[in-house]
């Protein structure tokens, strides 16, 4: 694949970055995924505005306009030719000295867009898959938001011990908080269905506050959907009707089967997805499309 990196496309084997690049001394960076339809970032905006928030707390420039990563996704599918793609858009902090920062911003971040090519899908289709309880914590954030940045060793570690797991092959493995409450997948928010009500952790879980998962709150508000927002127990989810998964790659996955440390298994309905998620899944494609020009 041909990737953008500080104003230019190269093959992704010639990219490189300094050792002394902040992002890979001291882990200062973010980044951001999203995906396309019809060539056309979904949520752009939101994206960059989550990034840009991030920037500012971290002392980080950042230059790019929405126009910008729009004109920059377009080459990138055309040379790659991609008709769609997952991008993740990235800024590290840049060269620096060794040692930490010393004035109050850096000058010269490194800026990438990753391209790759997306997994086929059923059009209108819902995926499902089991949801595998962690006995990783989730940490805490590194300030009073979690930001999408890059250190992910907490969920790297989560993946690792997902691995190990021989019953869990396929599932997404849910985080708890360090006092016990639901926090979020290693990478999704959470959802559940229960009484014709929508839970999900709020964001005083140290969860990431997903696009995705502010977007389909708003979906499930048109429904006519309350949602309740709280710190809850993993004993929450048990006999939900309805337990989702969001992801702005991804989308909205249904859970099937909730799995224990022993790889005990709870159904979750019927195993398949679940009125609700059926409709917010359906809401979704809709606005990716008519958002898109699709």
């Amino acid at each position: 694949m041909k990737i953008w990196v500080n104003g230019q496309i190269i093959e992704e084997e010639l990219a490189v970055v300094s050792v002394y690049d902040h992002g890979f001394l001291y882990g200062m960076g973010l980044f951001e995924t999203f995906r396309t339809y019809n060539g056309h970032p979904f949520l752009l905006q939101e994206h960059l505005d989550r990034m840009q928030e991030g920037c500012q707390e971290l002392g980080i420039p950042l230059r790019s306009s929405g126009e910008d990563i729009q004109l920059r996704v377009r080459d990138l599918l055309k040379v790659n030719q991609l008709q769609d793609a997952y991008i993740r858009y990235t800024i590290s902090a840049g060269v620096d000295l060794l040692g930490l920062p010393s004035g109050s911003s850096y000058k010269e971040p490194t800026e990438i867009l990753y391209i790759k090519e997306l997994p086929a899908r059923l059009a209108g289709s819902v995926s499902t898959r089991p949801l595998q309880l962690l006995q990783v914590r989730r940490n805490s954030p590194e300030g009073t938001l979690r930001r999408k940045s890059f250190h992910y060793m907490n969920n790297i570690l989560a993946k690792r011990e997902l691995m190990t797991y021989p019953w869990a092959a396929g599932a997404e493995g849910l985080f708890l908080t360090g006092d016990g409450h639901v926090a979020e997948g290693i990478v999704s928010n959470l959802f559940w269905i229960k009484g014709g009500r929508c839970f999900t952790p709020s964001l005083e879980t140290g969860i990431l506050p997903g696009i995705t998962r502010a977007y389909v709150m708003r979906l499930a508000e048109e429904c006519g959907l309350q949602i309740i927002e709280g710190c809850f127990d993993r004993d929450a989810l048990s006999g939900a009707d309805e337990i989702f998964l969001t992801n702005s790659v991804q989308e909205i996955v249904a859970v099937d089967r909730l799995l224990d440390e022993h790889g005990h298994e709870t159904s979750i309905g019927t195993g398949t997805p679940g009125k609700l998620t059926g409709r917010l899944a359906e809401l979704y494609q809709q606005h990716t499309q008519t958002s898109t020009g699709g």
